[in-house]
């Protein structure tokens, strides 16, 4: 794991080491064990290394082959490397050290661009061709580990961070209008594009090629894509006992590593069944839990301080636990830092994530996480069943595209925008992003299942991806490896197929009450109802107790919706309600402030909207866009 960045002038003028130098400063969070650069005239990379596998010398990057054609520098972990090299050293390709790098490095020398076939595990690379003056670049399946560039005038630029690209003096800060359009209509960026305006994301299983001395030779190719489709097959106990060998293979597969694994421990099954098999490969196995002072919560926010189910499982497997416990003003102390690292906003109140990552990385350098359970296997009911009885395509599209508007719906926003920038968003309508996102998948007729397929695929493509990047930049602002088992190759390419019958268990009584009772009485069954991850619940059974495998859905959140009313109120009205500050360049602030304050009266729970408004301010100070 590491922080990668370079740069590539396609008209053959030199690079600067100087800046090469800066680029790696911008990011030295992501790897403190040693840094290392490698020039060619026109091209040069820079690499920050997080020592995780082979902690040796020879895992210096960037790494070269022996006759020079083929250099590399990476970031990331291939879990099955070792099955790898052993195909490699039957072809004749010698190794010296014991690093994946290196068997990704060989891999393109022997299969070219195929080797991304191969791989199992969270990657994004690039590789520079000596024999094809070519640039070959690629990020895993999932977008587990991300990779940005900056394409113009001739100058390509890429990082695994924002941060190192603004390094290079051909990059300025600009908003990009149509990413802010993006994210508070979906407190997220469904497209490749980011706040920062001529910067992208490369898109998750995609690869990038670019070829010397040919400015309109940039190509970028998906090679892999989400395909939830039910393979027909209805014996559940077969699915089931495979699905438990698929999830304790993934597992056991990322536990690799030259220096010690920890583990997430929230409340849930999935971090407990993980955590359950890493105890037992691992005597003492350190566990991290982050909890929070409810001491001025409300309602439902009574139940998210989650430590005590935690504790019980610390004690059932025998782990070396800690915790952290967050009250109101530990959001307040922490959000210059967090939107620094952050950069690229994305979705949630992250800012515990931030938190706990920190109290992680004092102990372990790796850490083991439970997240894509939900989205591989329906954990979030409520919101396929708003779009499971349609009367056509267009109906549900219609349909998730309002529920997923999550901050300004389209009919408020031409007065939440400030007059000279909203015809720029109304020329972007995010109504064709969502339904970019959906429609390649999308037959004209659509039985109840196939549309609880999409919903689970569109959410594997957007919501998962937010959270795998929020989860990435957070941790490695602590140098902390975070590792997903739930994305192993084998494990989502079965979860894929699994029918939805076998995830949901009450899609036709949903149904029914879709079609005869409105409103408030459906979301108020759906909120009492233990449905979704089915399966997934049935499989996971050998490593928890009964009562978390049958528990409602609990997501990690922090009380923040009583806590924006009570304790954090004069904070956010300090930073949000002062004239001066930098979201009115383009937001209304009779809009913004009558919108927060329909959540300080009570009316409506505008939590969501008000920590994407702070996020946006911070990020504004911080990065001090020119308009």
């Amino acid at each position: 794991m590491c922080g990668i960045a370079g740069y590539f002038n396609l008209n053959g003028e030199p690079i600067s080491i100087s800046t090469l130098r800066r680029m790696g400063d911008a990011i030295k969070h992501r790897g403190p064990d040693g840094e290392g650069f490698w020039t060619n005239s026109f091209i040069g990379f820079s690499h920050r290394r997080l020592a995780i596998i082979d902690l040796s010398p020879l895992g210096h990057q960037p790494m070269q082959t022996d006759d020079g054609n083929f250099v590399i520098t990476y970031n990331g972990e291939v879990y099955n490397f070792q099955n790898l090299r052993i195909e490699l050293e039957s072809m004749g390709y010698k190794f010296y050290s014991k690093t994946d790098t290196e068997v990704l490095l060989k891999a393109y020398q022997a299969w070219g661009k195929d080797c991304i076939y191969k791989f199992n595990g969270m990657f994004a690379f690039a590789i520079w061709d000596n024999r094809e003056n070519e640039l070959f670049i690629a990020r895993d399946r999932y977008g587990i580990k991300p990779l940005y560039y900056y394409y113009k005038n001739g100058v390509f630029i890429f990082a695994s961070e924002i941060k190192a690209i603004l390094k290079h003096p051909a990059v300025s800060v600009k908003v990009c209008r149509e990413a802010l359009n993006e994210y508070f209509s979906f407190q997220n960026v469904f497209t490749d594009l980011t706040l920062f305006k001529d910067i992208k994301m490369l898109p998750a299983a995609s690869m990038l090629t670019l070829k010397l001395g040919d400015i309109n030779s940039l190509k970028i190719k998906q090679y892999w894509d989400y395909n939830f489709e039910d393979n027909g097959d209805t014996d559940e106990t077969e699915y089931v006992e495979e699905l438990a060998r698929l999830f304790e293979q993934a597992v056991n597969r990322q536990l690799i590593s030259d220096v010690e694994i920890g583990s997430y421990l929230s409340g849930g099954m999935d971090s407990g069944s993980v955590t359950s098999i890493a105890a037992k490969n691992f005597k003492n196995l350190k566990t991290f839990t982050c909890g929070f002072d409810l001491s001025s919560a409300s309602g439902l926010e009574l139940g998210f301080d989650e430590r005590h189910k935690a504790e019980f499982l610390s004690n059932i497997y025998k782990t070396e636990h800690y915790e952290i416990v967050l009250k109101a003003g530990d959001m307040e102390r922490v959000m210059s830092q967090l939107i620094w690292h952050l950069e690229d906003l994305r979705i949630g109140q992250s800012y515990p994530n931030f938190y706990v990552a920190r109290l992680a990385s004092k102990f372990v350098k790796v850490i083991l996480s439970g997240s894509g359970g939900d989205e591989l296997f329906a954990g979030y009911p409520w919101r396929y069943y708003r779009a499971v009885v349609n009367d056509d395509k267009e109906h549900y599209i219609e349909k998730y595209y309002q529920y997923w508007q999550r901050l300004i719906p389209d009919s408020y926003k031409p007065k939440f925008y400030n007059e000279d920038i909203y015809p720029d968003i109304k020329s972007y309508p995010c109504k064709d992003v969502f339904r970019g996102v959906l429609e390649k998948k999308m037959k004209s007729k659509i039985m109840p299942e196939e549309y609880v397929n999409h919903s689970l695929y569109f959410e594997a493509k957007t919501f998962l991806h937010g959270i795998l990047v929020v989860e990435d930049k957070l941790s490695m602002a602590h140098s902390l490896e975070t590792r997903v088992p739930f994305l192993d190759n084998d494990l989502v390419d079965f979860a894929m197929k699994v029918p939805v019958k076998h995830k949901l268990k009450n899609l036709s009584e949903v149904i029914r009450i879709n079609e005869n009772i409105p409103g408030p009485k459906t979301e108020r069954f759906f909120a009492q109802n233990s449905d979704g991850k089915n399966i997934l619940r049935k499989a996971l059974s050998k490593y928890v107790p009964e009562s978390y495998t049958s528990g409602l859905k609990q997501g990690f959140s922090a009380p923040d919706a009583s806590w924006f009313k009570g304790e954090s109120n004069d904070y956010i009205k300090t930073i949000l309600f002062n004239k001066r500050a930098r979201i009115y360049d383009f937001i209304q602030p009779a809009m913004a402030q009558d919108l927060m304050n329909e959540h300080f009266d009570g009316k409506t729970n505008r939590r969501l909207l008000i920590w994407s408004l702070l996020c946006f301010e911070w990020w504004s100070k911080i990065f001090d866009p020119v308009e």
